[in-house]
Order: C-alpha cells, then sequence, then structure tokens
C-alpha cells in the first residue's frame, strides 16, 4: 500500500469453487495504514456483506483481522475469513494460519485438493440460549412467518460460534424459499438482541441442510453464504441432539439467490469448537 495509490482490495468468493456462486467478499492483505472510518467506506464501496481487513502481523501466519459489513464492524465473519486464508494461501502457499479477531483466536487451515484451495476455519467456543416468547413472536411477525411454519423438531434457539445467530427452522423447503420480510422491522430486533444474522434452514436428511441468512443488520438483505452462522448452527445441532456429538454436516446455501455454495460442518467428539470448510475463488 502506497499514499497514492490506496490498499490493495482483492475480491473473493467463499464456498464456491465457481467465482459466480458464493459469498463474496473484499479482502485487504495490507490494512496497517488504514482507521476505521477508512475500512468502513471501503466496505461499503465494495456493497459485498462483509470485507476482511488485515491490520497486523503478528508472527508468521499470524494476523489481526478486523470485518466490516457496508454499516458497521462485526466481530468474526466466516466467509470472509475462508477468502482470507485464500488469499494468503495463493501468495504464500498453503499452510496453517490464525486470525486474532474481536471474538478471539480463529485457527484456519488451508490444503490444497485435487488442484482446489480448501480452507477449514475453527471457531470459537460456542454457546446455545433460548429466546424469548416476545422475541421470537416478533422476529416471527417480521418474516411473516406463522407459528404453523416452523419445525417443531428442530426448536428456535439463538446461537453463538464468535457472533450470535438466530436460528429458526422451517417446517418445507417451500417456506424457506419464500423470503419476503419487513427489513426495518427485523433489524431492529436483531439490533436489540444483538444478532448477526438470522440462520433459517430446513432439513433435508440426518446431516444435510438447506440454509439463508437475512442480514439487515449489515445493510444487505441476505447473505449468500454464511460462515459464522454455519459454526454456530453446529453448535446448535449439537446442542439440541439434532446430530451425534461427532458428525460432518453438509448446508447448502445461496441456491435461491443465485450464487449456489457449500459449507461443510465438523463436529468433534470431546471438542466443544466448531469447524467450518469451504472451497473458493478469486474474483475478476
Amino acid at each position: 500500500m502506497t499514499p497514492d495509490s490506496g490498499p490493495e482490495v482483492l475480491r473473493y468468493t467463499a464456498f464456491s469453487a465457481d467465482p459466480a456462486g458464493g459469498n463474496p467478499a473484499g479482502v485487504v492483505l495490507d490494512a496497517a495504514g488504514l482507521d476505521e472510518g477508512r475500512m468502513l467506506a471501503l466496505a461499503a464501496e465494495l456493497g459485498y456483506s462483509e470485507s476482511a481487513f488485515l491490520t497486523e502481523r503478528r508472527g508468521e501466519g499470524a494476523y489481526t483481522i478486523r470485518y466490516f459489513s457496508p454499516k458497521a464492524e462485526v466481530p468474526f465473519c466466516g466467509h470472509a475469513t475462508v477468502a482470507t486464508a485464500l488469499a494468503l494461501a495463493e501468495r504464500d502457499g498453503p499452510g496453517e494460519l490464525v486470525f486474532a479477531t474481536a471474538a478471539g483466536p480463529v485457527p484456519v487451515g488451508v490444503v490444497r485438493e485435487g488442484g482446489e484451495l480448501r480452507a477449514t476455519l475453527t471457531s470459537v467456543v460456542p454457546y446455545v440460549q433460548e429466546i424469548g416468547a416476545a422475541d421470537l413472536t416478533e422476529a416471527l411477525a417480521a418474516l411473516d412467518w406463522a407459528a404453523a411454519d416452523l419445525d417443531p423438531a428442530l426448536p428456535p434457539r439463538i446461537a453463538y460460534a464468535g457472533a450470535r445467530h438466530l436460528v429458526l427452522a422451517a417446517a418445507t423447503r417451500e417456506r424457506l424459499a419464500d423470503l419476503a420480510y419487513d427489513f426495518a422491522r427485523l433489524e431492529a430486533l436483531m439490533l436489540r438482541l444483538d444478532l448477526t444474522t438470522l440462520q433459517l434452514v430446513w432439513r433435508e436428511g440426518p446431516v444435510v441442510f438447506h440454509v439463508r441468512d437475512p442480514f439487515p443488520v449489515g445493510g444487505v438483505v441476505e447473505d449468500p453464504a454464511t460462515g459464522a452462522a454455519a459454526a454456530a448452527f453446529g453448535a446448535y445441532a449439537r446442542a439440541a441432539g439434532l446430530v451425534p456429538e461427532a458428525a460432518v454436516l453438509t448446508l447448502y446455501q445461496g441456491a435461491d439467490m443465485g450464487r449456489p455454495g457449500v459449507l461443510t460442518v465438523e463436529l468433534r467428539a470431546g471438542d466443544p469448537r466448531v469447524r467450518v470448510s469451504g472451497t473458493g475463488a478469486r474474483i475478476g
């Protein structure tokens, strides 16, 4: 980066090897000279759901990272983490990384599989908590969902693995596909509950799920592939007894937006943390 040219902004998509799929993110590998206002302005100019900025190199493979949506800084973003790890791997080669985030340290390993780079992040320690009845009623009203639209086998919960997400399970794939919500009303509820996205989910099979993530607090209607929410969902699925303590889940996201992506969520026995992996591609 030079004062005249400004920072180099890379564009990557995460959770798809096709640049037209997955979730795009801006990546700045040298943001040491940028203040918070400039990072927010760059994120807004890009217009992606989040962009990532490496503000400090802390050692070999270790960096401080910050994430900005077009409207605000967020504590953790999974898809921008994957995008940044892939950008570093293309520059420096695959290997082990550690990102210091506002939520805590997040290790990321990058390997090359069949000619493609694949990144796996390990979340901070997650938690899952109940949502109050009045808040759930307000969330359903903002979504224009009836209580009968929910799958009773997957109870509503707030789940955290670096950022907070409200998990709501649709009873049918058709209900999940029909997303038309009150942007301002949902944003107000999410700000009050400190939620980053809603993780709307439909269960196709024992370990296969389809998900969508409204993201009004970030200034976008929907996030195409949400690594932080995938990590939170893994913790939720285990806590709810939906899957074994050790399991590999497949989450399909973005198809309803025309940007299909695949997120792999791994749960390990004896380790509360959740691993989320996927491929990616440079855009442009």
